[in-house]
């Protein structure tokens, strides 16, 4: 067991909790529990944002991608930071003028069914379950490397300390953990970055130069098509991370936490100057892992490259700064899951329990405590599913996640707040098919079933041939949402509940918002 990390470690447990105990003296309503009453301020919620997004597949996945696969491993930093600009022009402003407290609420302006709650709500969960994977794989994989614990061992105590977190912090300790774990991540990330270019003396193009020489892959290493050999799949995987952003769940409740449009959208600024940083620099740490570490001992640490970032820190700064970056990594996973077991959480609180199940008729002492109960299940759900993707990397599982918001989730954002005819039918289809096709095409992905064992979770022939179903899965939501439309009676009116026109105005202007 390395003392100095696991000394760390407790400071960093303690620090959160000191912030949770804090914040749990202000949860007295379901607005302050589910979006801190709209009190954080733009720079506040930028870094919140960026707390969120930085999450265990940026500084583990991705780095660790770039050491074993060069230019590849980089469309992940590409395609995550893309996509803050469809978030900023098309989703951001609408949709904090539309919504309350969840991706439901702002469908259900428009269309005022139980069903289209529903199923916002059902995706809600899937997505950001999805996403929790990701993140208890990268921290049992730490966890395991540092403390010597074994790998279920430290998913479940991972999964009981975000559990503790939500339950009585809700997003005022939540958004607080984040914007803390941006600033220790920035502050280690670019010392490494500082310590790796002092090894290649201050040059940016001696580093490209000599990292060839270092990694198996010689000159491949520089060139696209050493993962993802087939064109189809790099554009599948494109089209997810640069379009998924817009629709995952537990990004758009941030817009929430904030008093108006305005101030939402300088959050989106903030939060995409903090990120582009961070990803320019995640160059620093795969090469400096690929030439300092080396393609062995990452993969003998990790197969899927998890614990480069790391390993480099090790190989630079010795066992103290191993230290940092690796109680840094951990406070990463700690606030990216809490903020998805909230989100999560909210969904099934607020939409199922109170707006299905108790026709809005639940008091706020009844939503807090159920979110606090389902809090505990979404954890006890993600846990167990986590224990079977040991040895995925963390960048693609979140890629996923990211395919499926895209393919559930945007196709009806966008036709809610720019498509007149869009219609009941219209929004049930493009959920429900955008679902199925995601989640379905991973099953029987390659991800899920490989000929070779320990490739993936099972061994067999895969039926679909990409790694991701973006390609496929993203236009048949786009498309379920136009046909279902179409072949509804209903085309005037959004339903006849609310009209176009108010819905526009409002998604531009934010009148008629309860919550502004």
């Amino acid at each position: 067991m390395n003392t100095a990390a696991f000394i760390m470690f407790l400071a960093i447990v303690a620090l959160t909790l000191v912030i949770t105990y804090w914040a749990s003296k202000k949860n007295n309503s379901p607005s302050e529990f589910y979006t801190a009453g709209g009190g954080l301020t733009g720079w506040q919620n930028g870094m919140a944002i960026a707390g969120d997004y930085m999450s265990a597949a940026s500084f583990l996945g991705i780095a660790g991608s770039i050491a074993l696969a060069g230019f590849d491993g980089f469309f992940y930093s590409i395609g995550f930071l893309v996509a803050y600009l469809v978030v900023l022009f098309l989703v951001a402003e609408p949709l904090r003028n539309l919504g309350k407290y969840t991706f439901a609420d702002m469908i259900a302006v428009r269309f005022k069914t139980a069903k289209i709650r529903g199923f916002a709500a059902f995706n809600t969960m899937v997505i950001s379950i999805f996403y929790m994977i990701a993140q208890l794989v990268g921290a049992g994989a730490l966890i395991k490397l540092l403390l010597g614990i074994d790998f279920a061992t430290s998913v479940i105590i991972v999964g009981i300390l975000m559990t503790v977190y939500v339950t009585f912090g809700g997003m005022h300790a939540t958004s607080w953990v984040q914007i803390t774990k941006a600033v220790l991540l920035m502050a280690g990330t670019l010392l490494i970055s500082i310590l790796v270019l002092h090894k290649f003396n201050w040059s940016i193009t001696g580093m490209f130069d000599q990292v060839k020489e270092a990694t198996p892959l010689k000159e491949k290493f520089l060139d696209p098509g050493v993962k993802y050999k087939d064109g189809l799949d790099t554009l599948s995987l494109t089209m997810g991370l640069v379009l998924g952003t817009a629709g995952l769940p537990h990004i758009l409740v941030r817009f929430f936490t904030v008093k108006n449009a305005k101030i939402a959208r300088s959050s989106v600024v903030y939060a995409t100057w903090i990120i582009g940083l961070f990803y320019v620099m995640t160059i620093f740490l795969g090469f400096g892992a690929a030439a300092f570490v080396g393609n062995g001992d990452i993969t003998a640490a990790d197969k899927a490259g998890n614990m480069a970032a790391p390993l480099l820190a090790q190989a630079l700064g010795g066992n103290m700064l191993f230290a940092f970056v690796s109680a840094v990594a951990f406070a990463t996973i700690l606030a990216v899951v809490a903020g998805l077991v909230l989100t999560a959480a909210a969904a099934f609180s607020h939409d199922f329990y109170n707006q299905i199940l108790r026709k809005g008729k639940a008091t706020e002492k009844q939503q807090v405590n159920m979110a606090r109960y389902a809090s505990i299940g979404i954890s006890v759900i993600s846990i167990i599913l986590a224990l079977f993707a040991q040895n995925l990397n963390v960048a693609f599982l979140v890629s996923l996640a990211f395919a499926v918001a895209a393919s559930a989730n945007l196709p009806v954002i966008l036709y809610t707040i720019f498509w007149r005819r869009f219609n009941t039918n219209g929004a049930i289809w493009a959920m429900v098919v955008g679902l199925i096709a995601s989640v379905g095409l991973v099953i029987v992905s390659p991800n899920v079933f490989h000929p070779e064992a320990g490739k993936a979770m099972f061994v067999g022939q895969p039926w679909f041939p990409l790694t991701t179903p973006g390609i496929v899965s993203i236009p048949l939501g786009f498309i379920a949402g136009f046909v279902g439309t179409m072949l509804s009676r209903k085309t005037g009116k959004a339903d006849n509940q609310v009209e176009y026109d108010e819905i526009l105005v409002r998604s531009n202007t934010g009148m008629g918002n309860t919550v502004m």
